[in-house]
């Protein structure tokens, strides 16, 4: 790896929620003080690949000399979270210290927070800070299940009962976004981290009230896929072979192991470099990149192979190799 990347050990590991485990990292060069909404990296081996992968730091200071995060186990993972919960207390590894770019700008007489998921990670320590500051700030928590929520009770500690709202889909509920955003000072700001759907609904509930664009932040969370995980088969027409891809594969790893070479960095869907053609139509997309934009992914002629994939039957396309 770099030299940007240090040596760490796994100070604890616990449970903060259904499937979802707290890490503490100890930095063998000492923790540093971030930015509320900063992420770290870490370097990990997926399906035999090295690869980074990048998680938001809970809370808005390491605590004890640890950085914190907190992991979801993902039936898609394409690996960093199995890895991530395969790791015990004593376990090395290596990280680069935290960096953000989706920090909270502190001048805004209001601020809503909107999480979905185990997109709440990176809005604690948003939390947290505004609490210290005695902000105005309301928080809004979408999850699937109430017992996978992690923070719930340290967030209605922070800011108050009536100030966190959650929504459990097991329980028919769902956020009232429109009017979370009609309540929010004028000049105030919304921060949203969470799956597409919940980011294009903010995003509509934003533009649809008339607020400027440039007080929406949101953090990516580009790979959850807007359908469900299956197995699919590829036609490599350059190469003159057809490769099956598991549901529990990477298109780009299931080409690996096929022999077939491919340009790649990020493994995030971030860089666009291991993006290949789509031949013909008929198939459905799941596109989990946040390289491609909203037209390109809608017109489907490419693909970023190390996060993207096929809903399902059989998709054709060409890697721009040529002998």
């Amino acid at each position: 790896m770099t030299s940007t990347f240090v040596g760490a050990r796994v100070r604890a590991v616990r449970a903060v929620a259904d499937e979802v485990r707290q890490v503490e990292l100890v930095p063998d060069d000492g923790a540093r003080a971030y930015p509320p909404g900063s992420h770290l990296d870490l370097a990990l081996e997926v399906d035999g690949l090295p690869v980074v992968r990048s998680y938001s730091v809970v809370g808005a200071a390491p605590e004890d000399g640890a950085y914190r995060i907190a992991v979801k186990l993902l039936p898609d993972s394409r690996g960093g979270s199995r890895r991530v919960h395969g790791l015990a207390a004593g376990d090395r590894l290596e990280l680069r210290h935290p960096t953000s770019h989706f920090e909270l700008d502190p001048r805004r007489p209001g601020y809503l927070l909107v999480a979905g998921g185990i997109g709440i990670t990176p809005l604690v320590g948003m939390a947290e800070v505004l609490a210290r500051r005695d902000a105005p700030v309301r928080l809004v928590y979408a999850g699937r299940r109430r017992a996978a929520m992690p923070f719930v009770d340290h967030l209605r500690s922070l800011l108050g009962d009536d100030a966190v709202v959650t929504a459990a889909g097991e329980d028919g509920e769902r956020l009232d976004l429109a009017a979370e955003v009609a309540a929010l000072h004028p000049d105030g700001e919304v921060y949203v981290c969470g799956p597409p759907r919940l980011t294009d609904g903010v995003r509509a509930c934003w533009a649809a009230h008339g607020r400027p664009a440039r007080r929406l932040r949101t953090e990516t969370f580009g790979t959850g896929g807007r359908h469900p995980t299956e197995p699919f088969d590829v036609e490599v027409r350059d190469h003159g072979l057809t490769v099956h891809v598991p549901r529990d594969r990477a298109l780009l790893a299931a080409l690996h192991d096929a022999g077939v070479d491919m340009v790649w960095d990020c493994l995030r869907g971030e860089c666009g470099r291991c993006t290949v053609s789509v031949l013909g139509g008929g198939t459905v997309v799941d596109h989990r990149d946040v390289f491609l934009d909203a037209t390109e992914q809608d017109e489907s002629a490419r693909l970023c192979a190390c996060v993207s994939r096929a809903v399902g039957g059989r998709l054709a396309i060409d890697t721009g190799y040529r002998a």
